[in-house]
């Protein structure tokens, strides 16, 4: 079970998923579960079920990491954001694992939050 309100996940945004995927799995062996035709999830650890992170198509912003935090209250979480600044740029919104939003703290760090629920 992910901690709250810790780093929980890292998505890597890649302008070819299939050459992506292949680099990771033969330089690192890490394990890929496609979801589809622009999403691949990634094992870092050979030996884990957990997801450590995935590979977003996306040729608009190639090679800029997004953060994911864990929340156990993304709501609360989603409050507490706004309270101190951030700006909710995407969501809440629905996901096969749960729900998440992204956001931009005051410097302009993009990252987002997830929740099972």
């Amino acid at each position: 079970m992910p901690l709250h309100h810790t780093i929980d996940y890292v998505e890597l945004s890649v302008g070819d998923l299939g050459a992506s995927t292949s680099f990771y799995a033969d330089a690192f062996g890490w394990r890929t579960t496609s979801y589809g035709p622009g999403y691949t999830g990634f094992h870092d650890d050979p030996g884990s079920d957990h997801e450590g992170g995935g590979l977003a198509l996306d040729d608009e912003r190639p090679g800029r990491p997004l953060v994911l935090l864990y929340s156990a209250d993304l709501d609360a979480t989603l409050a507490a954001v706004e309270a101190a600044g951030g700006t909710v740029t995407q969501g809440p919104y629905s996901f096969p694992g749960g729900r998440r939003f992204h956001f931009t703290d005051p410097t302009g760090n993009e990252l987002g939050v997830w929740s099972e629920r």
